[in-house]
């Protein structure tokens, strides 16, 4: 399976990043590919060096004016025109997307699979990894929206929410292994 993740390349807290590398080693072990924005710095290498020793393959998207952070030595890396481009290549790439922590372009990436999603655009599923508590508030806000009708659809067959890495890549392997 081509798993992408949209995720920060900040330098965080353990946290965040033991919880990430617990889910990269998660990724390779099981056989698959990560799909990811290509940054070699913060989480995001975290993330790429997690699946890579556990024996996964890398295919990163980057941009233009990033392209001076991309990962050497990924299994495939594609330079970006812009940040469009870059969501699209990303989506086309991936089978499955799981949501980890980050900021404003990754609450960018999120809320474009879920337009997407909403619209019928795509079936790809969708995990939001609430490291830590991360995403309570967001979650509740989705809630929100379903409960006053915002949604055209339910909340359930937009998203998974899960706590722990071991259960959003479980959710992943049981969704796309019955299909």
């Amino acid at each position: 399976m081509r798993i992408c993740v949209f995720l920060s390349a900040a330098d965080l807290d353990d946290r965040y990043t033991r919880p990430a590398r617990d889910f990269a080693e998660l990724i390779g072990k099981g056989g698959h590919t990560l799909v990811w924005g290509g940054s070699n710095v913060g989480l995001m290498k975290v993330v790429a060096d997690g699946v890579q020793e556990a024996g996964g393959k890398l295919v990163g998207v980057s941009v233009g004016f990033l392209a001076n952070k991309a990962r050497p030595g990924a299994d495939e890396m594609v330079v970006a025109a812009d940040l469009a481009e870059r969501k699209r290549l990303l989506l086309e790439k991936a089978d499955a997307v799981v949501i980890m922590v980050g900021g404003t372009g990754t609450l960018d990436e999120a809320t474009e699979i879920l337009e997407l999603k909403k619209h019928g655009r795509t079936d790809k599923p969708v995990v939001l990894l609430n490291t830590a508590g991360f995403y309570d508030g967001l979650k509740e806000q989705f809630h929100r929206m379903e409960q006053e009708g915002f949604l055209p659809r339910p909340l359930a067959e937009l998203m998974f929410f899960a706590e722990e890495p071991a259960q959003a890549l479980a959710h992943l392997e049981q969704g796309l292994g019955a299909r």
